[in-house]
This record gives C-alpha cells, sequence and structure tokens, in this order.
C-alpha cells in the first residue's frame, strides 16, 4: 500500500465514511474496470481532470460510467474558456495523482485549493459510489453524500453540472 493510498483511508476514517474497498489489477480505462467485473457492484464514476485554455483554471469533472462528456458542453456548464484534458505533470503538481488513477478523493491533497470540482447531477443521492483511492489497484465503494461532504469540508469549490453525453 502507498503513503498516499494510507493517507486516503486515514482521511475517510477520521470523516466517519462508511467505505469498502476492493483490490484489483492496476487499471486505467473504465474499459478495464469493466473487464474486471468492479463495475457491476455499484456506480462506477468516471473522473476527468481539465483545464481551461490558458492554463489557469483546473477542473474534475466526476460523472457516471456510461456518459462522454461534452467539452463544448462541459466548458458552458463550467463557465470556462475552451477545454482539455491536464497534463500529467499537472495532475501530479495539482492532485498528486499519477495518470489511471484520477479520483475526487486526490481533492483532498490540493493544498491549494486549486481545483474546480463538478460533479454530475445523476450522481446525487447515489449509496454506492466507486473511486480509486489515489491508486488505481483498488476501488472504494461509498455515498454521495460522503464524498461531496469531503470536498466541501476541505474547501475545493464544487458545482453541480449537468452531463448530457452518453457513451
Amino acid at each position: 500500500m502507498t503513503e498516499l493510498e494510507k493517507l486516503t483511508y486515514e482521511r475517510l476514517d477520521k470523516a466517519g465514511v462508511k467505505y469498502e474497498v476492493i483490490q484489483h489489477e492496476a487499471v486505467f480505462t473504465m474499459e478495464d474496470l469493466q473487464q474486471a467485473g468492479i463495475c457491476d457492484l455499484g456506480t462506477m464514476c468516471k473522473n476527468l481532470f481539465l483545464r481551461d485554455a490558458k492554463g489557469r483554471r483546473h477542473f474534475l469533472v466526476v460523472t457516471t460510467e456510461e456518459k462522454a462528456a461534452d467539452m463544448k458542453q462541459l466548458a458552458a456548464e463550467l463557465e470556462s474558456t475552451r477545454l482539455s484534458f491536464g497534463s500529467d505533470e499537472r495532475l501530479m503538481n495539482c492532485l498528486k495523482l499519477t495518470k489511471g488513477s484520477v479520483t475526487p478523493l486526490g481533492v483532498l491533497n490540493d493544498d491549494n485549493l486549486a481545483v474546480e470540482v463538478a460533479f454530475d447531477k445523476d450522481l446525487a443521492g447515489s449509496a454506492k459510489l466507486g473511486f480509486h483511492p489515489c491508486i488505481n489497484t483498488a476501488t472504494v465503494w461509498m455515498s454521495f453524500d460522503d464524498i461531496y461532504r469531503m470536498v466541501k469540508e476541505h474547501g475545493n469549490s464544487i458545482k453541480m453540472i449537468e452531463i448530457k453525453g452518453n457513451a
């Protein structure tokens, strides 16, 4: 277990979050998760680390596994300029995460509160959402209310948005 993964579980425990953990082989895509059968256990979340055109704003967009977000629609929802994926370097600098391990739990590593979090409205009220615990060899299952509360208490900006696209 990495130090970052251990710290993630400690933070969940300290916050009183009820969660389950499933260990698995390293996965890098939603397809990898589906092939491993992990998606069958609840609603697996897709997490997109994005930046605006000038690289001044960073976003973590969290939606359901089956949605394919339209970047133009997302930019409008987020009141942003054109969006693109953040580089591996930006991901490490902002959330201390590596490609394939993007998770809203990574926001807890954002000491500068630089990343704006956008949750898909369709996630609200979900009892069992799946995220990586800052590493892609495990999945943590928890409620939407708990992840929302943790991000809010950490202090990052949160917005609920409507994501219309399907994969």
